[in-house]
């Protein structure tokens, strides 16, 4: 750090303290500080010099130009003493007006030094500006108190024209934030109205949603007895018709006329493909409702395939497709339903055969130690890209020449889909029109574990709304659905009745209490939690099974409840499902 001296002043004495004063003025004036900072430099070096010229005290007051960390005026106050005190008033003002305030041991004298830096953008002065500064400084007179006190009542005047100035325009900022304030809390209750319109409207649409989703829900499962009824009451006559019709076709029966025997093979591939239709239909309603129980046992793929192929054989024995079956791989065989997958394959090898014209049907089958993987791939037309994804809606079929000539319901690939899912696989299909269909279907190497399904629920909330949705998605999932909006009084209705699950509001009133009454009582402890939360009871609850109130759908509710099954002790879970 370089420093230039500008004046060396001698003070002797408290009559000298408007000498240290009137100095500093002029030295801060002379290095161009602005006006205000004039005055805080003059100011600070008075009430230092109140505290270091008391008696007959002197004080050497050194004014000099510095350089680092910025360009500063700086003072060094050196003292005859070697010890000050510090806790003077005039120390507190020093530090207040001014940028660094401290004091050193300079040969074994106190000596105070400050500064002030100078304004921003201002460089440090060259040689010809110091010895101006330096020739400005020496030529100052001689100053008496009257002298100073002017300059002071000057100073003051001038500090107070600025507050003055400051005053008007906090003044003139207070009343563009009050035009600001203002114009938000209008913007604010705008907003407000907006949203409260908007969540009135959301509130609506749910209400209308969960209306809507009961509706869909009757309507599906009238749709289900609908078909059950329909497919039972037809399929009798339907068989008695098929029955009768191949008898008068057996080789026992009376002889027939060449048109009597047409009309009859007529009655028979009418009747064959009706009874086809209603067990359709009989089988896709079951699937649909849930009624539909596979019967694990282990499978032995060869012996599946064999059968399919033979099954084939009267279809492509004389035909220009041909059904190739690969050798299957030395693996654990698949505990599944047998029969299940067998008519799953059977629809899949009965699609390809006829929508191919000519080329192959090829059948393989793989495992990776956990799956099994069965693939029937053809060499068929092939499927648009645009009806790829709805050939699994019931009753769709792809328009072309080929469905003009077949006979078919449109419920095979989305009953074949359906029994793959209760079988706990998958089933994909891939096609390209012109080149053929890839149809894989996965399965695990063992049967899954059956999920279990309470038969009661106990649901608690006091969000109207919520408990609308909530009745409307967990409703399918359970036997049935008891209802309350207090958490107290739901471990009494517990008590009473055991649920199979506890469907709890964290925001209900009482919830706390009501999982702390349920862990008390031992005939409740074991009944697993379905708790929905919001972001402001985050992790809240340990030990039960947690559900965002933002994310609740038919999927997520059926994910938690299979969580809070699997939280209780399995020992006990069979017992409260079951309750």
């Amino acid at each position: 750090m370089s420093a230039d001296e500008l004046l060396v002043v001698t003070l002797a004495g408290e009559q000298d303290v408007f000498l240290l004063r009137q100095r500093g003025r002029e030295a801060a004036r002379a290095v161009g500080l602005e006006a205000q900072d004039q005055i805080r430099v003059a100011t600070a070096l008075s009430d230092l010099g109140r505290v270091l010229l008391t008696g007959k005290r002197v004080v050497v007051a050194a004014f000099a130009v510095t350089s680092a960390p910025s360009p500063a005026l700086t003072v060094r106050l050196r003292t005859g003493v070697d010890r000050l005190p510090v806790d003077e008033p005039g120390w507190a003002t020093a530090e207040r007006l001014l940028d660094e305030v401290c004091v050193v041991n300079f040969r074994g004298r106190v000596e105070v030094r400050v500064s002030k830096r100078l304004p921003a953008g201002m460089g440090y002065p060259g040689q010809d500006e110091l010895v101006r500064l330096r020739d400005a400084l020496g030529s100052l007179g001689e100053t008496n108190a009257a002298d100073e006190l002017r300059a002071q009542n000057e100073e003051l005047l001038l500090t107070l024209e600025s507050l003055e100035r400051k005053q008007e325009e906090l003044l003139t900022l207070n009343a563009e934030l009050e035009e600001t304030n203002r114009g938000v809390v209008a913007l604010y209750g705008e907003l407000t109205e907006e949203l409260d319109e908007t969540n009135r409207g959301v509130v609506a649409l749910y209400a209308e949603l969960d209306q809507t989703g009961i509706e869909l829900r009757r309507a599906s499962e009238a749709k289900n007895r609908f078909w059950s009824n329909v497919s039972h009451e037809v399929r009798t006559p339907v068989n008695s018709i098929v029955g009768l019709a191949r008898l008068l076709l057996g080789p026992g029966a009376d002889p027939l006329t060449a048109d009597q025997r047409r009309q009859l093979e007529v009655i028979t591939g009418s009747g064959t493909a009706l009874l086809t239709l209603v067990n359709d239909l009989l089988d896709v309603a079951k699937a649909e409702s849930g009624r539909l129980e596979p019967r694990y046992t282990e499978v032995d793929p060869r012996l599946l395939l064999a059968r399919l192929r033979d099954g084939f054989l009267p279809i492509t024995r004389d035909s220009a497709v041909a059904l190739v079956i690969d050798d299957l791989p030395d693996a654990p065989p698949p505990r599944t339903d047998e029969t299940l997958l067998g008519h799953v394959l059977r629809n899949l090898v009965s699609n390809g055969l006829k929508f191919t014209e000519r080329g192959e049907v090829r059948v393989t089958a793989a495992c990776d130690g956990e799956h099994w993987e069965f693939t029937v791939a053809d060499t068929g037309i092939g499927i648009p890209a645009e009806h790829v994804d709805k050939v699994f809606e019931e009753f769709h079929q792809v328009p072309g020449p080929l469905q003009a000539k077949s006979a078919g319901t449109g419920l095979g690939l989305p009953y074949a889909k359906g029994l793959i899912e209760v079988l706990g696989g998958s089933l994909d299909l891939r096609s390209t029109p012109g080149r053929g269909t890839l149809v894989t279907v996965r399965l695990p190497l063992r049967a899954p574990r059956p999920q279990a399904r309470p038969r009661s629920a106990l649901l608690v909330t006091a969000d109207d709304t919520l408990r609308a949705r909530l009745t409307t998605v967990v409703g399918p999932l359970v036997g049935s659905v008891r209802e309350t909006s207090d958490g107290a009084g739901a471990v009494l209705m517990a008590a009473a009745e055991p649920p199979g699950l506890l469907v709890l509001d964290l925001a209900a009133p009482h919830a706390d209490d009501c999982l702390e009454g349920m862990r008390r009582d031992p005939r409740l402890v074991a009944t697993p939690v379905l708790a929905l939360e919001s972001a402001d009871h985050r992790d809240r609850h340990s030990g039960v099974a947690v559900l965002r109130t933002s994310q609740l759908s038919t999927e997520s509710v059926r994910d938690g409840i299979h969580r809070a099954l699997a939280a209780v002790d399995p020992a006990t879970t069979e017992l409260v499902a079951g309750s």
